[in-house]
C-alpha cells in the first residue's frame, strides 16, 4: 500500500508537537541584557511594550508586560475590581491556569460548558450560570477561534459584565485589534512569539492599564515608571495588594527579537494549517475544527477524531514518531474546582480531540508524513485491518 510505505521513512524519528525556535539573535539579545548588568525589568521592557503597542496598531490602547499568560489574567481581573466572592464565568474546556487566575483573587470560577463545534463557550450554558455574584466572564480563544466573541460582549453588556478575553492562543490575529475588552496573551515557550515565559495584557481601559502597572510591582506607585528610567524606589507609598509578577529585561530582549520575525513565524504555522485542512478536511472520521486561516496564527492544530478512536490514533502516531497531545481536561473535573453540575459538551468535546504538530520548524515534508500516517491509519482502520 502507497500509504504504508510514505509513513515508513526512515529519516522520520521524532516530530515534535511543539517547540519554541530561538536563534542567534535571541541568544545576541540576552548577551545584551546579561553585560548591561540590569537583568530586572527595565528598558527592554519598556521597548518590548511599545513595539507591542505598535504591532497592534491601537493609539487607545495600553499594554502591559507581565511574567506569564496566567499574571495576566490575574491582574486583570483584579484591576478590574474583581473582589473576594465574586462570580466569573469562565468554560470549564481550557487550561487550569485560566481558573487559578480567577481563585488568586478570591474569586468563585463557575465552570460554563462549550459549543461542540468549536469548543467556544456556550453562551446557553453561560446563561444558566448567571447569578447576582457574577461579575465578570472569561471567553478563552481555544486554537485562536475568536468568530463568536460578539455574543460574548453582547451578553456581557446585556448583564453588566467585565469581559477579561483569554487570548493566549490568539496572539497575531487580525481581529484582536478591533476589539475594547481587556485581552491577555501567552509568550510561554511554545507560544506563536516566546519571551522563554512571559504575558501580556492589552486593553484601551486606561484605569486599568494604569493600576496594573503598579501590581505587577508589589503596589508600589510609579515603580515602572522609574525602572523604565533606570531607577529604583526607595521611598514610596502601596495602596493595596500588589505582586511581583513583572516581566524582566531578558524575557523583554527575547521578545523582542521574536516579534522582529513575527511574519516568518505566521507564514510557517499559517502554511502548515492550510496543508492539514487541504489534505484531512474530507476523510471521514476527522473533523477539523474551524479555524480562520486568513487573520488566525494557529499555535495548535486539533482535530476532532470523530469515530470513537482518538487514543487508538493517538497511539498509530506515536509508533510513527509523531508526538501529539490532548488539551484539555475540563476543569470542573478536576476536584478543587468540582460545582457538582454535568458539562457533557465539554466532556465529549475533550474525548475525542488530538493536537497534531503545526509549529514553525516543521518541514514540508514531515507535514506531509503526518497527513500520510493520519491517511493510513484511517484507510486501514475502514477496511477493518487495524
Amino acid at each position: 500500500m502507497e500509504l504504508a510505505k510514505k509513513c515508513n521513512v526512515s529519516n522520520m524519528q521524532q516530530i515534535r508537537l511543539s517547540s519554541s525556535w530561538f536563534g542567534e539573535e535571541e541568544i545576541a539579545a540576552v548577551s545584551r541584557v546579561l553585560k548591561s548588568h540590569i537583568v530586572s525589568m527595565g528598558i527592554e521592557t519598556k521597548l518590548f511594550e511599545e513595539e507591542l503597542h505598535k504591532f497592534w496598531g491601537r493609539k487607545d490602547s495600553g499594554v502591559t508586560c507581565v511574567n506569564s499568560c496566567s499574571a495576566a489574567l490575574q491582574l486583570s481581573l483584579q484591576a478590574s475590581g474583581i473582589k473576594r466572592g465574586d462570580e466569573v464565568i469562565v468554560p470549564t474546556y481550557t487550561f487550569v491556569a485560566t481558573f487559578q487566575a480567577v481563585t488568586a483573587n478570591g474569586a468563585i470560577p463557575i465552570p460554563c460548558d462549550v459549543d461542540l463545534d468549536d469548543g467556544f463557550i456556550s453562551m446557553d450554558d453561560a446563561k444558566k450560570r448567571l447569578t447576582q455574584k457574577t461579575r465578570a466572564i472569561i471567553p478563552v480563544l481555544f486554537a485562536g477561534i475568536d468568530s463568536k466573541i460578539e455574543k460574548v460582549y453582547q451578553f456581557a453588556e446585556e448583564n453588566k459584565l467585565i469581559v477579561i478575553e483569554d487570548a493566549a492562543h490568539c496572539f497575531g490575529n487580525q481581529n484582536i485589534a478591533k476589539r475594547d475588552g481587556i485581552l491577555c496573551f501567552s509568550f510561554d515557550p511554545i507560544k506563536n512569539i516566546s519571551c522563554g515565559d512571559g504575558g501580556c495584557v492589552l486593553t484601551s481601559q486606561n484605569e486599568v492599564t494604569e493600576r496594573l502597572k503598579d501590581i505587577r510591582l508589589l503596589g508600589v506607585i510609579g515603580d515602572t515608571d522609574r525602572r523604565f528610567q533606570g531607577l529604583r524606589s526607595f521611598e514610596f507609598d502601596v495602596v493595596e495588594q500588589g505582586w511581583r509578577l513583572h516581566m524582566n529585561n531578558i524575557a523583554a530582549a527575547i521578545g523582542r527579537v521574536q516579534l522582529a520575525k513575527f511574519h516568518i513565524i505566521q507564514e510557517k504555522r499559517q502554511k502548515n494549517a492550510n496543508m492539514y485542512i487541504e489534505n484531512l478536511s474530507d476523510i471521514e472520521g476527522i473533523r477539523p475544527l474551524p479555524i480562520n486561516v486568513k487573520t488566525a496564527v494557529p499555535h495548535i492544530f486539533p482535530i476532532i477524531i470523530t469515530n470513537g478512536k482518538r487514543d487508538e490514533l493517538k497511539a498509530f502516531l506515536s509508533e510513527k514518531g509523531i508526538e501529539t497531545g490532548v488539551q484539555y481536561k475540563p476543569n470542573h473535573l478536576l476536584s478543587y474546582f468540582n460545582r457538582g453540575y454535568d458539562l457533557p459538551n465539554a466532556c465529549n468535546f475533550y474525548e475525542s480531540i488530538l493536537s497534531i504538530p503545526v509549529h514553525p520548524l516543521l518541514r514540508e515534508d514531515e507535514v506531509l508524513y503526518v497527513i500520510d500516517c493520519i491517511k493510513e491509519f484511517f484507510y486501514v482502520t475502514k477496511n477493518q485491518i487495524f
